[in-house]
């Protein structure tokens, strides 16, 4: 039986020709080299990122955290009570809106920072990109992120 030139539509319909794909499979990539960088810290991924967002700029709302992480409350407060378990951060509500809980670094999780500073190069090395791909690699996927939540 002569077998058929695949038409437009059963292309669409092949996991390769997936974006969506590509990313999901890179995001299990980086997990991949993540964990073994962060295991030495007792850090998850996701633990990694709130830390980070709390050296940029301490003492936020755990909404604010939240909002940059792209995260509910309910998936992000699990994660800083065990970050406060650990004595990285404090928790405690606003003085001015009770409503509001605020997230701080403690001394140790202040002093984490130095123990991190080799994570984003040893990242960045098995990329094997250069800095000028990375950036671009990084901005054309936040472009895309930002459009699909439109």
């Amino acid at each position: 039986m002569a077998r058929t030139k695949p038409s437009d539509n059963d292309k669409m319909l092949t996991l390769d020709s997936f974006l969506c794909f590509a990313v999901y499979s890179a995001n299990h990539a980086f997990t991949r080299i993540y964990k073994p960088l962060l295991e030495e810290l007792d850090l998850t991924y996701p633990q990694y990122l709130v830390m980070v967002l709390l050296w940029e700029k301490d003492d936020q709302t755990v909404g604010s955290l939240g909002e940059r992480l792209f995260l509910e409350s309910s998936t992000l407060t699990p994660m800083l009570k065990r970050l406060e378990a650990a004595g990285y951060i404090a928790r405690a509500r606003d003085k001015a809106d009770e409503r509001q809980v605020r997230v701080k670094l403690t001394d140790m999780g202040r002093a984490m920072r130095q123990k991190t500073t080799e994570v984003p190069r040893d990242l960045a090395a098995a990329t094997r990109l250069g800095p000028d791909d990375i950036e671009r690699l990084r901005s054309e996927v936040s472009v895309l992120r930002d459009t699909l939540l439109k």
